[in-house]
């Protein structure tokens, strides 16, 4: 079920269930989940541009973070969560991760304020430099699992790391976006971050870890569920 912005009328959210739990999939990439309180984010990959230009590659407009950070924020308000869940490859690097500029890490500290923040380690992350909240290499609440790259052979199982993508025909024309992908077992996030490139659904890493029965959630613009074959 898809729920609308009144000023735009573009689905802002699509609501499901996933093994017992509610569960919004935002147009921005965050999954909520109102009856645990929780909001889930991944790959955010803050300082994504300073790393690569510290590695000898091209020059890219170093917005991300602010952008990044004032989604993020967006959504903490409209949400409300007691708790936030970041799926790790929250920073691009451990440099990055121990080196977040003044403003960067007061935002943090700013949106981390007052509720449970929880970093899970991710592959660009181990988490022994973030700032503030507790590091994880999983976490468990209820009976779902949160860790950063998925376990085909776990159930209740939340993660990111692939940064799915899909491709589909929608009013004459082909648009990609990045997408939740889901079936019974388990949610791969899409990549938060601004500078995130994309692995598409069809791609065969995703036949081993998820079922025939996962759908696809576009992001972007709006909320809209899609079969995962589309």
């Amino acid at each position: 079920m898809m729920s609308r912005d009144p000023q735009t009328d573009r689905p802002t959210c699509f609501n499901f269930c996933f093994n017992g739990h509610p569960a919004r999939a935002l147009a921005s990439g965050a999954l909520h989940l109102p009856q645990l309180n929780v909001l889930v984010v991944s790959d955010l990959h803050l300082g994504r541009s300073e790393r690569i230009a510290r590695r000898g590659g091209g020059l890219l407009p170093p917005y991300e973070n602010s952008d990044t950070i004032a989604r993020l924020l967006n959504d903490i308000r409209r949400a409300g969560p007691a708790t936030v869940v970041c799926l790790g490859d929250s920073f691009d690097d451990d440099i990055v991760a121990s080196s977040v500029s003044e403003t960067y890490s007061e935002q943090i500290a700013s949106i981390q304020s007052n509720r449970r923040w929880i970093w899970v380690s991710g592959n660009h992350d181990p988490g022994s430099m973030t700032p503030g909240g507790e590091v994880h290499e999983s976490f468990s609440r209820s009976n779902l699992v949160f860790r950063h790259i998925a376990s085909p052979g776990c159930t209740s199982e939340i993660s990111g790391h692939y940064h799915p993508k899909a491709t589909v025909s929608f009013r004459g024309r082909r648009i990609t976006r990045p997408c939740f992908l889901v079936d019974h077992h388990k949610i791969i996030l899409p990549a938060y971050g601004t500078y995130t490139g994309g692995l598409s659904i069809r791609d065969a890493a995703f036949a081993a870890i998820v079922g025939e029965d996962a759908f696809a959630i576009l992001t972007g613009t709006r909320a809209m569920k899609v079969p995962a074959a589309a």
